[in-house]
């Protein structure tokens, strides 16, 4: 077999644990005499377009390791869509003639829904020109909301992470409940409740934060919520409320956004995160209580310091996995994971691209006010062991690529 090279991109948001499939990938790409070098993209697919690549073999090995051990997105992550397949598309043009230019023979795309799009756009493009190329996704997202998959690599760190704020923040709020006696703490999660839904981990009595969880899933009554906030804190003396910050009304439309002013990615979707706010204001003038509102916001998808190992395994996994898949002649295909760790498979590119895995509605309780024993079990693995970070002068130590 020809050698050729091999290029990888992250795109979307970063997670704690996406330099961990980039390293996955490069240490794989190293085992191979068919694979030349790997082609790190700066900024995603927009790297090819500027033409702003790095070549990944030059790094250390030292520096690469310290790849699972650092968050954010080490080559830069993005957000730019192609809108076609067409061969005479100015992008697919300019993607290609770089292709050409630097032979690559493997394309790797570390991402979400969009990015799968994206990925699959390439893989069509290329079947059109007649391009030989292995395009396989590489799942990543805190949401959690990839088909296919049993679940996604960043999100069991989300999870832990998000369960630990509101265990801690929780009794934070329990002893100040007699002058602010409600929190609401908001995740991501615009439509799907995979992540809010992970803070029922606090939760060990009645009186244990989180009281009420609110998920996209779930129609929002605002007057079925100001009784059950009103009715835990008469029985509890203080409400802990978790929301993801795409709550939807029974309408359709997202709670606590005009759409007039909805600012829109460049994906299209609503920038949202103002949920809590609305909370806030509506409990305190309907109910008169005292209300504080707690935005984990970018921390709860780069907080490497309390990672979760399986996580970070599974992410080192489908980073390996996708290579050995194109050496196999794959192409089309995303990776995904088992319920038992250590496993894969893969699905095509079609299947997983801008489509979004919602919470089934058998992982809620009767009153759909708390995620059930059965999400429990679902998420409680993924959230195992911590990954032992270095550490100097008291903080985390975390690296850049030395070609960036």
């Amino acid at each position: 077999m020809k050698k050729r090279n091999a290029i990888v991109g992250q795109s979307g948001g970063p997670t704690a644990v996406i330099n961990s499939s980039l390293y996955g990938v490069i240490i794989e790409a190293k085992r191979y005499e068919e694979i030349g070098t790997v082609f790190g993209m700066i900024h995603g697919i927009e790297g090819v377009l500027k033409d702003e690549l790095i070549d990944l073999f030059e790094e250390t090995g030292e520096t690469l390791n310290w790849l699972t051990y650092t968050p954010g997105a080490a080559l830069g992550g993005c957000r730019y869509m192609l809108k076609s397949t067409d061969p005479d598309d100015e992008d697919i043009k300019r993607i290609f003639d770089v292709f050409e230019r630097y032979d690559i023979g493997y394309f790797f795309y570390i991402g979400g829904n969009d990015s799968m799009d994206t990925a699959n756009k390439i893989y069509e493009a290329a079947r059109k020109i007649g391009y030989e190329l292995s395009v396989i996704g590489i799942p990543k997202t805190i949401d959690n909301d990839l088909p296919e998959t049993h679940h996604c690599p960043g999100f069991g760190s989300a999870a832990k992470y998000v369960a630990t704020s509101v265990k801690e923040a929780g009794l934070h709020t329990e002893s100040m409940y007699t002058s602010e006696p409600i929190s609401i703490l908001t995740t991501v999660g615009r439509n799907t409740g995979w992540l809010p839904a992970s803070s029922i981990l606090a939760k060990g009595s009645k009186r244990d934060a989180p009281h009420l969880v609110y998920l996209p899933e779930m129609p929002f009554s605002k007057e079925q919520f100001l009784k059950d906030v009103e009715k835990i804190h008469k029985e509890v003396g203080g409400v802990f409320i978790v929301t993801g910050e795409g709550l939807i009304d029974e309408k359709g439309k997202y709670v606590g956004v005009s759409e007039s002013k909805v600012a829109l990615d460049a994906f299209g979707h609503p920038e949202l995160g103002s949920v809590g706010e609305y909370l806030k204001i509506m409990i305190e003038k309907e109910l008169k209580l005292h209300t504080r509102t707690i935005k984990l916001d970018i921390c709860q998808q780069s907080a490497m310091h309390f990672a979760s190992i399986r996580d970070r395994d599974d992410a080192i996994l489908v980073g390996k996995t996708a290579v050995k898949i194109a050496i196999d002649g794959n192409s089309g295909v995303m990776i995904t994971l088992e319920e038992e760790k250590g496993k894969t498979g893969a699905t095509s590119l079609s299947n997983v691209a801008n489509i979004e895995r919602k919470m089934p509605r058998d992982l809620l309780n009767k009153e759909r006010s708390l995620p059930s024993e059965k999400y429990i079990d679902y998420v409680k693995p993924l959230i195992e062991g911590e990954v032992k970070i270095p550490i100097a002068d008291g903080l985390p130590e975390y690296r850049r690529l030395k070609g960036r």
